[in-house]
């Protein structure tokens, strides 16, 4: 289990509002490498939950570079550079510059402490849901990527499926990359706790409050969470029945080390 003592609340979402608090969200993925029709979330609130929502007639969201993946995305920072730079948080292909000139917002970031979701993953199998924290960037190399889950609809079945969880250096040559698929015996696109304990010099990952990866690493930087769900589909048939695509999440909340 997550020892809390000591540690003070610093968010606790449970999303039973009309609208999003653009204190804590910015409803876009990653705006800088796109436009913002292409970055923007489709998401409903009800019922005291999120619901990101993949639509059938959502855009791309960088055609030219990621074919036919779309994304909504919820995020709690944003830094880049100047138009047509290639400065910016999270690039995974050389080919990203900066399109859309967005100004630098550090709304809700985490340094050290517990964040833990209850999230309901999309079993579709052209999708991905997960709950990332990345390095805000302010100095390029404090770019790594604390995974606390991620899930493919495509590794699920009747027996339970795959939970991703770990840590990627991405741009910072100080992390190792620790990443594994944890296997559960259950119905993963139920409701389920998914959580990090982020220490100095340690971090340790669970699901249902069960201990399932542990990352000696020192990532001691401030970092935005990432909430998203993605499709990544395999042609480009989009039958109307097929959506919306959706994942759902109940509560988020965030511990800080005083």
């Amino acid at each position: 289990m997550i020892d809390r003592s000591g540690l003070v609340l610093d968010l606790d979402e449970r999303f039973d509002v009309a609208s999003l608090d653009e204190t804590v969200w910015l409803a876009h993925y990653l705006p800088h490498w796109t436009t913002p029709e292409r970055s923007a979330a489709r998401y409903r609130l009800r019922h005291g939950r999120l619901e990101l929502r993949i639509e059938q007639d959502q855009p791309e969201w960088a055609p030219d570079i990621v074919r036919g993946m779309r994304v909504s995305n919820l995020q709690t920072g944003h830094v880049a550079g100047p138009l047509g730079s290639a400065i910016g948080q999270h690039r995974t292909d050389e080919r990203l510059v900066v399109r859309t000139e967005h100004p630098s917002r550090t709304l809700r970031l985490v340094r050290h402490g517990v964040v833990e979701a209850r999230i309901r993953v999309s079993p579709d199998p052209s999708c991905m849901t997960a709950l990332w924290m990345i390095g805000v960037e302010d100095e390029p190399e404090r770019s790594a990527e604390i995974c606390i889950m991620e899930v493919f609809g495509r590794e699920l079945d009747a027996r339970g499926g795959l939970v991703g969880v770990g840590v990627h250096p991405h741009h910072d040559p100080r992390v190792t990359d620790s990443f594994r698929k944890v296997r559960r015996h259950d119905d993963l696109s139920a409701w389920h706790d998914y959580a990090v304990d982020w220490a100095a010099d340690r971090i340790r990952f669970f699901i249902d409050g069960d201990l399932v990866h542990t990352v000696d690493e020192r990532i001691d930087y401030p970092m935005q969470l990432m909430l998203d769900l993605f499709e990544f589909p395999e042609n480009d048939d989009r039958p109307a029945d097929a959506y919306p695509k959706t994942a759902s999440v109940d509560r988020v909340e965030v511990w800080r080390r005083p």
